[in-house]
Parts: C-alpha cells; sequence; structure tokens
C-alpha cells in the first residue's frame, strides 16, 4: 500500500481514486497495470487501440533527470495514441505549471476540442484538461471516444460499489466541441 500512499499524498484529493478501486483495476481489469520502481510509479490502462495514463508520479529526488521523459517513451514505443488527463495551469500550484510544460515537452497537445468535468465526492465540480500524443494525427473526435472508453473501463470500474455513484458518465463529463474555422 506505500505506492498508494505515494500518489495520495501527490495528486489533488478530487483526482485520487480509492485504494480498492485501484486495487481492483489492477486484480480484475487485465489491460490496467501498474509499473512501479524507487526512480516512478505509473498505472495505466492499455486497450487495443490506444493508452490511458491514470497516474505517472515521479520520484520528487529524480525529476528533471529524465526519469519521466523515459516512461512516456516506452508508451510510446507501443505506437498507440496515449491520453492523460491534466489539471488547468494554476499559478498559485507550480506543479501545475511543471507538468503541463513536461507533457508539451514530451509531444502532447490539449485537446482543446474536449471540456472535461468531473465532480468530486463532496459534489464540487472539477475540471481536467485532456492531454493526448499520437504517433500519427488524429481528429479530436476520435480522442473524444477514446476517452470515453476510458471513462468507462477505469474511472467507471465498479465506482458505484465503491462510491456509491458512477465516477465519470462519459454523457456527463465530456463534450465534443465544435472547432473555433478562423
Amino acid at each position: 500500500m506505500d505506492w498508494y500512499n505515494r500518489l495520495n499524498d501527490y495528486f489533488p484529493k478530487e483526482e485520487m481514486k480509492k485504494y480498492s478501486h485501484l486495487r481492483d483495476l489492477i486484480q480484475d481489469q487485465d489491460m490496467y497495470h501498474k509499473e512501479e520502481t524507487e526512480d516512478y510509479l505509473l498505472l495505466y490502462g492499455e486497450f487495443s487501440s490506444f493508452v490511458f495514463v491514470d497516474y505517472l508520479l515521479v520520484n520528487q529526488k529524480r525529476r528533471g533527470s529524465g526519469v519521466g521523459s523515459k516512461v512516456i517513451r516506452n508508451l510510446k514505443e507501443k505506437r498507440k495514441p496515449i491520453l492523460l488527463e491534466v489539471e488547468p495551469a494554476d499559478p498559485q500550484v507550480a506543479d501545475t505549471q511543471k507538468r503541463i510544460h513536461f507533457y508539451r515537452k514530451n509531444g502532447f497537445q490539449v485537446a482543446d476540442q474536449i471540456h472535461y468535468e468531473r465532480e468530486a465526492d463532496n459534489g464540487e465540480t472539477f475540471s481536467l484538461n485532456i492531454h493526448y500524443w499520437t504517433p500519427k494525427p488524429v481528429p479530436q473526435a476520435k480522442i473524444y471516444h477514446m476517452m470515453s472508453k476510458a471513462c468507462h473501463h477505469i474511472h467507471n470500474f465498479r465506482s458505484e460499489q465503491h462510491y456509491g455513484r458512477i465516477q465519470a458518465d462519459p454523457d456527463e463529463v465530456l463534450e465534443l466541441k465544435q472547432p473555433v474555422l478562423s
């Protein structure tokens, strides 16, 4: 359970799944994986057509040393689109800006046509941005459908059992906006 404490100490409370939920994902979802070393902790779902990074945590002492970029490179070798959720930049929280810079540096772009808003256990809503990397160009409508699948198979996996509710109904938390034509 040390790995869970590491995640819980770093990620915002509203983004954390319960230990029992993550345990069930790891044990009972063949596509959900946990990689743990002293340098990093990675939890992700590998679907047939894409990878969804649920959590990536690099040991604080190793940040800036290339560990995170190496983890991302290893995922890119699967030659599938990679999706993940990132908090919007908050000038009050330096780590939010560092995360965005890290993903941008590693070739990720923001799915600016997808609005993603979740509800925390206390009823407050929070927004996350979907960042993605693809080996070849993919329309954001396809990213939207991949994210819907991640919500269904990861966020909502036994969520009623663990939280008493569906955590991320794609029809309610995701919205695909039309691109702005210039």
